[in-house]
């Protein structure tokens, strides 16, 4: 369906260069673009990409096995997000502020060169979530193109190039090991945007040969449990469970489970694991699976898709045999099987109880359709698996009135342990304009429509004190200043 140019090492720092002249030492045309002109060409970028919906939309579909919903969502959500941006700005302008004696004017600028990489699961929405807020705010950016997913930035190169100066937007193609260790090594990168693996984040990093000068925003993996509480499974709470089911499926099988925010371990009473169960493969067996662009009689759309290559379905075979292997059974009709032959990617979910200790599955993101679930005696249990985890950025928590203090409990518990608490519904990143954290090794800098805009800027503050002909002099200065320019 495409092509992507694969850079080597002297390409890749070719661009660097152009980064750095365009930087300018922060004396560039971007930066010391006004914030009212940076605005306006960002506005401009969005009105030419509009133009490109359609095709981006088929392009997600094509190359990461979107559905049409999805992929027109997040098209549309990443359009929304730049809106809500610019709104951000427009409606919290900057203003002087009197402390005793001085007087200060306070506004955020650019932090310099971000190399910023996205990822091939929403390769739109998550790239543009940190690239168009480090744009506003002035700084050059440079965009490692993802190997899966980097076909609809080929659309996004030609609206950039109308609406941008030239050399503020860069970007690599290519292998990352091959691209990503000479940007770093050089030193010239001053922030880093990064959604992925935590390993690979660390690999970068340590390649710095100033980390403590490197402005991080990392983004990682996550390994969100959901917590069923017993009174959900009581007769006379029937729609309630209902609901819970309903949040968990898509919870755990929207986009294959592919989302760093997707539920990927349940703990269920043990007393109620068998109803869980067997209400919970019945909703699985009853998904529409299929390719991206079919339809059912209905017009739906499926909601299982192909992975994105057979790396992602040997791993998936993997920890559904480990798991098989130490007694976990594959409780769903054909879960796991392989439609379309040897070389498709297209797997029907994988529904696995009792899952243990002993499972990989019961620690590793499994970044797919694969769903482990855990019987629990007790509750301490749960609140064990999430203090001790690797990763902390949501749970989602299920429960009735009745079982409100144990609710509460486990609230507490996990609020140092997670970033995001959910009760009675699926974990997400939405509302945008909420914080989207995380702790441990889920993340490391906060996104949101205005969090955003803090990670890519730094504070500087204009000052004087209120004597003499200070206020005049200044108010000279602020006239004819770009970076004092009122929106």
């Amino acid at each position: 369906i495409g092509k992507m140019p694969q850079m080597n090492q002297k390409q890749t720092l070719q661009v660097l260069r152009e980064a750095k002249e365009s930087w300018d030492g922060g004396s560039g045309l971007w930066p010391q673009m006004s914030i009212t002109d940076r605005i306006a060409a960002i506005q401009n970028f969005v009105q030419q990409l509009n133009s490109q919906r359609s095709n981006i939309i088929n392009l997600l579909m094509w190359e990461v096995g979107k559905n049409q919903n999805d992929a027109a969502a997040e098209f549309d959500r990443t359009m929304n997000f730049i809106q809500a941006l610019i709104a951000q700005i427009q409606q919290n302008p900057s203003h002087w502020q009197t402390i005793g004696s001085v007087r200060a004017y306070v506004r955020r600028a650019a932090i310099g060169i971000i190399l910023a990489l996205g990822p091939y699961n929403y390769p739109l929405n998550e790239t543009y979530a940190t690239l168009i807020p480090a744009l506003l705010m002035g700084n050059i950016v440079i965009m490692k193109i993802p190997t899966i997913g980097g076909l609809s930035h080929l659309l996004t190169m030609d609206a950039f190039s109308k609406a941008l100066p030239p050399g503020t937007i860069h970007f690599v193609s290519g292998g990352g090991r091959a691209t990503m260790p000479p940007l770093m090594q050089s030193g010239d990168i001053d922030g880093l945007a990064f959604i992925g693996g935590s390993r690979a984040a660390d690999d970068l990093i340590r390649k710095h040969p100033h980390p403590h000068r490197l402005k991080l925003f990392l983004q990682l993996e996550a390994k969100n449990m959901a917590v069923f509480l017993p009174s959900v499974f009581k007769a006379e709470h029937t729609a309630l469970l209902d609901t819970s089911l309903d949040e968990s499926i898509v919870g755990s099988l929207s986009f294959n489970g592919q989302r760093c925010t997707a539920l990927k371990i349940f703990f269920v009473p043990r007393d109620s694991a068998a109803t869980f169960v067997d209400k919970f493969v019945q909703k699985v067996d009853s998904l529409f699976v299929g390719l991206p662009w079919e339809t059912d009689e209905n017009g739906g759309v499926p909601t299982v898709t192909p992975l994105p290559n057979m790396k992602r379905v040997n791993y998936m075979k993997e920890l559904i045999e480990d798991a098989v292997s130490k007694g976990a059974k594959i409780m769903n009709k054909d879960g796991g099987k392989i439609i379309g032959g040897s070389d498709s990617t297209l797997m029907v979910p994988a529904v696995l109880y009792p899952v243990t200790k002993e499972c990989k599955l019961y620690y590793e993101e499994q970044f797919g359709p694969v769903i482990p679930i855990v019987p629990y005696d007790d509750i301490d249990s749960c609140i064990e698996y999430g203090r001790d985890g690797e990763y902390g950025q949501q749970v989602a928590i299920f429960t009735s009135d009745e079982n409100s203090d144990t609710a509460s409990g486990l609230l507490d518990k996990f609020s140092t342990v997670f970033g995001k608490i959910n009760i009675n519904n699926q974990c997400g990143r939405s509302p945008d304009s909420l914080p989207f954290s995380g702790r441990r090794s889920s993340a490391l800098g906060v996104m949101s429509v205005s969090e955003a805009l803090r990670e890519f800027s730094v504070p500087t503050v204009v000052s004087y004190k209120n004597r003499g002909t200070n206020a005049e002099i200044v108010g000279k200065i602020e006239a004819s200043s770009t970076f004092m320019k009122n929106l």
